[in-house]
């Protein structure tokens, strides 16, 4: 499978892998992770949310930061860091598949999207991780159908569609800056490919193609929690930022402020 249009759009269909959240700390030795964030006063967690936050994360994401890449680290070291001395074994959703044709790495990204609650941001999914998401959705590997560096593509693809997705909300949320300083928070989010939105159905209607799958992702607006749809369409080769997808990214007509933002905004792209 090569970087085409469509085959690294399958492949994060099939896995249907987001981004990931952590709870442990950063691995010291790494410079690019000593310096620990500043929280927002209005957006660090009391005990009853960090009890709430901490029910949300899954398991086997507990250890996302000793996944971080880490440029001091050899690719051995980072082999040995991967062992859990508990009981000698890399961190179940870290190992390899039945049968796999060939090793994937473990390091996993770091986003640059904060995480509600937390003064630590979001993790993206490594590249077994990745791989076994695909398996788990019912995609089967076959000669020739993916190498190492297809992966490596694929991953790229995921977190810069994320990046972009967050960008693209910023941009909605500069509207309420003065009512939330900080800036938003990512609190979960959810993927609904097979649930069509009315605007990407009312597009279909039109002539214009579906979206090859759609998220909602819940924001923290400093206390207030907001609701953004994000479709993901097709948009022909990849580029060289491993950019290929237009996204189309705006609030949910879930309260009267949702609506009055969607207005403001087409008033504006209609008036310039």
């Amino acid at each position: 499978m090569g970087l085409s249009a469509s085959s690294p759009s399958v492949a994060v269909q099939s896995a249907n892998v987001s981004i990931h959240p952590q709870t442990a700390s950063p691995p010291s030795e790494c410079p690019m992770h000593q310096e620990k964030m500043e929280g927002c006063p209005m957006n660090t967690k009391s005990p009853e949310q960090g009890a709430e936050n901490q029910n949300n994360v899954p398991a086997h994401q507990e250890r996302a930061y000793e996944y971080l890449e880490c440029p001091m680290k050899s690719s051995t070291s980072q082999m040995k860091d991967d062992v859990d001395p508990r009981n000698m074994m890399p961190p179940p959703n870290q190992m390899p598949s039945p049968n796999q044709p060939f090793p994937l790495s473990t390091i996993r990204e770091e986003s640059s999207i904060p995480r509600a609650h937390s003064e630590q941001k979001w993790v993206y999914p490594s590249e077994q991780m990745f791989w076994n998401a695909m398996l788990r959705k019912g995609w089967r590997w076959k000669d020739d159908d993916i190498n190492p560096k297809d992966m490596n593509n694929i991953i790229k693809i995921h977190n810069q569609n994320n990046e972009q997705a967050w960008k693209e909300i910023l941009k909605w949320e500069a509207l309420h800056a003065a009512e939330c300083p900080c800036g938003p928070s990512l609190s979960r989010f959810g993927g609904k490919a097979k649930e069509y939105s009315p605007r990407a159905r009312i597009r279909s209607w039109m002539g214009y193609e579906l979206p090859f799958d759609r998220h909602d992702w819940i924001i923290d607006r400093c206390g207030k929690e907001v609701r953004y749809v994000i479709d993901y369409y097709d948009g022909g080769e990849v580029d060289k930022n491993y950019q290929f997808t237009i996204l189309d990214v705006r609030p949910a007509f879930d309260s009267l402020s949702a609506v009055w933002d969607r207005m403001k905004v087409a008033w504006w792209r209609w008036t310039s």
